[in-house]
């Protein structure tokens, strides 16, 4: 990999993250149509943490506010930190005991290229919902709710920030208040995605320049957090099932160039 391809999927990689399309979908797409096999997982690991620090420079200080709560054992902080844990608990659980058959869906480009068209339903469906919203509160059954369309979003091509929106919409959360809890539900996943790849790590060495490193980190970063900044936007406009014709249209433009290479 050189600079420009690791500016290139890093800013793929910051865009769809947020972007409810599926960075990890956008990654298979990249590297097919660049003819790219990266070696190692340490382009990926510093990609997503530089979208971990997308998501704590955007929410810093709700963040603060929670840890601030929490340390004064104030219950309704507490409260939000279970149900961040309840959330978080299905991928978890899912990433942790079924990591290699995951790991198998991306080595078919077939797989993203089909669950691109999933993801453009699942965001057709919250069409109506946006603006019947009441405010109501999450309750524990509505966090493991979200939690399982996050799980559900560990298949490549499945958007983790369509689904849980998607999810809490359904369930007539605020719109923006889905949009902070699936961004802050983005905290432990990708930390902890993180985590499991450091045996790997350790054992590579490093296998890339530290530059390409750095280029990609730096744009998926800056990237991460404009396409936050308009993610939010575009909810309050009521356009996130817009989102909804680019993942069908990508979807079968992906899957008719995979059927032509044979």
């Amino acid at each position: 990999m050189n600079l420009w391809e690791a500016v290139f999927l890093g800013g793929l990689q910051g865009a769809t993250e947020f972007f409810p399309v599926s960075s990890s979908g956008h990654l298979v797409v990249g590297q097919t149509l660049l003819g790219l096999q990266i070696p190692g997982v340490q382009f990926e690991v510093a990609v997503h943490v530089a979208t971990l620090i997308s998501v704590l420079v955007m929410y810093r200080a709700r963040l603060l506010r929670l840890i601030s709560g929490a340390l004064r054992r104030d219950e309704d902080a507490w409260r939000y930190v279970g149900l961040l844990a309840v959330a978080t608990l299905p991928a978890g659980v899912i990433g942790v005991f079924f990591r290699d058959a995951i790991g198998v869906l991306f080595e078919s480009p077939f797989v993203p290229a089909t669950a691109f068209l999933v993801t453009g339903s699942i965001l057709w469906s919250t069409r109506r919902t946006i603006g019947r919203e009441d405010r109501r509160k999450f309750r524990w059954g509505v966090a493991l709710l979200i939690g399982l369309g996050q799980a559900l979003a560990l298949v490549p091509g499945i958007s983790r920030s369509g689904t849980t929106v998607a999810v809490a919409l359904w369930l007539d959360v605020d719109a923006e208040e889905a949009a902070a809890f699936s961004f802050l539900m983005a905290i432990p996943a990708i930390a902890g995605a993180a985590l499991l790849q450091i045996p790997e790590l350790a054992s590579q060495g490093l296998t890339m320049p530290g530059t390409v490193l750095a280029a990609g980190s730096i744009v998926a970063a800056v990237t991460g957090i404009l396409a936050i900044k308009a993610f939010v936007a575009l909810l309050a406009r009521r356009a996130f099932h817009h989102f909804a014709i680019y993942c069908w249209g990508l979807g079968v433009v992906f899957l008719l160039y995979l059927f032509a290479l044979g």
